[in-house]
């Protein structure tokens, strides 16, 4: 699948709208510890990213290591999932309001999707980087 000008325009749309979603989450209640959730699912992709750098092959060895993109799954595992769970937990704690969760992991995840699929589709011809 080749990817054109529209599915940049729908990416830039999906993602405006995950960002909107977790900005609104903050400032409608006035409290801006959901803003986390977005830092979290930003960063999220990039240990995928390096890691799949660091595993390929080099000048001395033919075949690339797994144990780099085992981490790589790992660290952003571990961020997709604090993406989740921070929001919860401060909703646990009663330190935001129910709709502000559910609006800043809706955002979040709308906002780590279009990463992925940016990075997917644009990806086709390079080596793969653990995506």
């Amino acid at each position: 699948m080749k990817a054109g000008l529209k599915t940049v325009v729908v990416l830039a749309f999906v993602l405006a709208i995950g960002f909107t979603l977790v900005i609104l989450s903050c400032a409608l209640w006035n409290n801006w510890l959901p803003l986390i959730v977005a830092f979290t699912f930003v960063l999220a992709p990039l240990p995928n990213s390096v890691c799949g750098r660091l595993a390929g092959s080099n000048d001395f060895t033919a075949e690339s290591n797994t144990a780099y993109l085992s981490f790589g799954h790992f660290l952003t595992g571990t961020l997709v999932s604090s993406g989740f769970a921070i929001p919860l937990i401060l909703l646990h704690s009663k330190l935001i309001q129910g709709p502000a969760c559910w609006m800043s992991m809706a955002g979040g995840s709308l906002v780590y999707g279009t990463i992925l699929v940016y990075a997917g589709l644009f990806n086709e011809g390079q080596d793969e980087m653990g995506f």
